[in-house]
């Protein structure tokens, strides 16, 4: 045997506690799983969840639904086809009434449906029940609350629309970043945006109000189809300092959310476009009393205004019409936030979701350093800088093993 191996031999059997004070040593320097998206070899690099539709799967909070309680009747509008224009096309509406039952499994319009798996070949629906679609009550505010548990930084919001559902005129899409204690206007759609909420159409947002929300008209950019329309709503769009995301505090801000609120305030008339289009008596009426003032008599009302739930209002109930709100798909994409420090989410000790932190970073959302881990201040994780949080290094001396280097609590040297 070689004179250098056998000594290290007798060295090791002679005195265990070396050789345990050496795996101690060995294990101390930080090992990171190969491939781990946070680590370039052993040098930190931001890192992000998957992008992924948050929605999807979680229970929504629906204010109403067709059916519960007791069954309803509801009716769809759509064009009648008699083949005497182009396609087969008439010019007519006509409707189509159906019963919604929540006891009947093949008649119930669940919020369930909103965020299960959409298949266009089998489209469930979740339905409010019946409206008048006039303004002698008010604002309907029918109320759709998805909850997401966790901090999210969100791209879109999506609503896919039943297919002949008429589409509402006027609705608002909140958000909240502290679980639904506050709620922020994220955007609001309507014919009459200046009237209903106070707000031009589609309005400039300039550097200094990149946190405002814009009220767009989506009726002039809707597309019809069998399979029902689509509003998007894209979080940084026109928003100047989206290029330089990660460097905007103030748009980091804007697209962190624990909640999602979209409330419907106004059915839209049917001669106005959307999932049917068209003219009847029902819509002209409609037209006529929200053209000469309706309920809000011109007067911009403030958003905190229309975030008042029916039931807490003393709300007298729905009207006795049969037209109803309908949703087919409710999506909301973005990732977990946790600061460019975590490249999952994963389910935590309280069953909650929370990032699995790395950069020695720690908290819900990776939003602070470890314990001793204060030498330099914590940062978000950017392209530029993975800003990995630092403990001061300590040289420490044993006994009969010379010196090691301590980084803080991160390992203890051989005693």
């Amino acid at each position: 045997m070689v004179p250098g191996v056998l000594l290290l031999a007798l060295l090791l059997a002679g005195d265990g506690s070396l050789a345990v004070h050496r795996g101690q040593y060995l294990r101390s320097f930080p090992v990171h799983p190969v491939n781990d998206p946070c680590y370039d070899e052993d040098r930190p690099r931001r890192c992000t969840p998957d992008f992924v539709n948050a929605a999807f799967g979680v229970p929504i909070e629906a204010s109403s639904t067709c059916g519960q309680g007791k069954p309803a009747r509801f009716c769809n509008m759509k064009e009648a086809t008699d083949g005497t224009h182009a396609g087969g096309r008439s010019g007519l509406v006509e409707s189509s009434c159906e019963i919604c039952d929540e006891a009947d499994a093949t008649k119930r319009y669940s919020a369930l449906a909103l965020t299960d798996v959409h298949n266009t070949n089998n489209v469930t629906c979740w339905r409010s029940e019946p409206r008048s679609g006039t303004l002698d009550a008010g604002p309907d505010n029918v109320t759709l609350t998805l909850s997401l548990g966790k901090k999210f930084e969100l791209t879109y919001v999506s609503l896919m629309f039943c297919p002949h559902a008429i589409r509402p005129d006027s609705m608002a899409i909140y958000k909240s970043a502290d679980y639904g204690k506050n709620w922020l206007p994220f955007q609001f759609y309507s014919s009459q945006c200046r009237k209903l909420y106070g707000r031009p159409t589609k309005a400039t947002i300039s550097p200094s109000n990149e946190q405002e929300a814009r009220c767009v008209d989506h009726n002039r950019y809707s597309v019809d189809g069998v399979q029902g329309s689509r509003i998007a709503f894209s979080t940084l769009e026109g928003r100047p300092s989206a290029p330089d995301f990660d460097n905007s505090v103030i748009l980091q801000d804007w697209v962190t959310a624990t909640d999602i609120r979209v409330i419907f305030h106004r059915l839209q008339p049917a001669s106005g476009g959307g999932g049917g289009g068209g003219s009847s008596s029902l819509a002209k009426s409609q037209s006529t009393e929200l053209l000469g003032g309706g309920k809000f008599g011109g007067v911009p009302k403030k958003a905190a205004d229309f975030l008042t739930h029916p039931r807490d209002a003393g709300s007298p109930g729905v009207g006795s019409g049969v037209l109803t709100y309908a949703l087919s798909d409710f999506a909301v994409g973005g990732r977990c936030k946790c600061n460019g420090h975590a490249s999952r989410c994963v389910k935590g000790a309280d069953d909650k979701l929370e990032c699995d932190c790395k950069h020695n970073t720690a908290g819900r959302d990776c939003e602070r350093c470890k314990p001793f881990y204060f030498d330099r201040p914590w940062g978000r994780g950017t392209m530029r800088d993975a800003n990995e949080c630092k403990g001061k290094s300590l040289t420490v001396f044993r006994r009969g093993l010379g010196s090691c280097e301590k980084n803080s609590n991160e390992f203890e040297c051989p005693d």
